[in-house]
C-alpha cells in the first residue's frame, strides 16, 4: 500500500494595532524570515486551540481569536510540500515579557503592511502577505465554520 499524500495543516494569527501587525521574525532552514505567528496543529487539538496556543509560544500574547480571514492552500514545489493554513483575525492584550519565546523566535516586531513589502524577501511564505491583504479587503467567515467532530 502506497502512503497517502497528506498536506501540512497550520494556523496563523493576523493581529493589527494602530495600523500595525503583530509579525514573529524567526530563524527558517537558516534564514531569518518574518510570518505571523503560527504552526502546526497537533494531535488532538481544535484549529482555535492550535492558534491560541502557537501566539503565545511565539510572541507571548494572550491571542482572542474573533473570526477567520480566510482558509489558504501552498504548494512549496521546491520542497514538495503543501500548507494548508487557517488564518484566524483577533486581538491581544495580555502580554508575558517574562516568557521565553520558541527557540527558532528572534523576536516580535509591529510592522505595517508597507514595511513587510519593503522586504519581500524576508517574507517566510507568500502567505504572509495574503493573510494581511485579505484582512484588510475586509474578509470575514465566523469561528462557526469550523466544527470538530470526535
Amino acid at each position: 500500500m502506497t502512503d497517502v499524500w497528506k498536506p501540512h495543516a497550520t494556523v496563523a494569527a493576523v493581529i493589527e494595532r494602530d495600523n500595525r501587525f503583530l509579525i514573529v521574525e524567526e530563524i527558517a532552514s537558516g534564514k531569518t524570515v518574518y510570518n505571523q505567528p503560527a504552526g502546526h496543529l497537533e494531535p488532538g487539538e481544535s484549529l482555535v486551540d492550535a492558534v491560541i496556543r502557537e501566539t503565545q509560544e511565539e510572541s507571548a500574547w494572550q491571542f482572542t481569536p474573533e473570526y477567520i480571514s480566510g482558509i489558504y492552500r501552498w504548494d512549496e514545489t521546491r520542497k514538495n510540500r503543501c500548507f494548508l493554513r487557517v488564518a484566524f483575525v483577533g486581538s491581544c492584550d495580555a502580554h508575558d515579557a517574562t516568557q521565553a519565546l520558541d527557540s527558532s523566535i528572534i523576536r516580535t516586531l509591529w510592522l505595517t503592511r508597507e514595511e513587510l513589502i519593503a522586504e519581500p524577501d524576508k517574507l517566510r511564505t507568500p502567505m504572509v502577505l495574503r493573510c494581511i491583504d485579505d484582512y484588510l479587503e475586509g474578509k470575514k467567515f465566523p469561528l462557526s465554520l469550523l466544527t470538530d467532530i470526535s
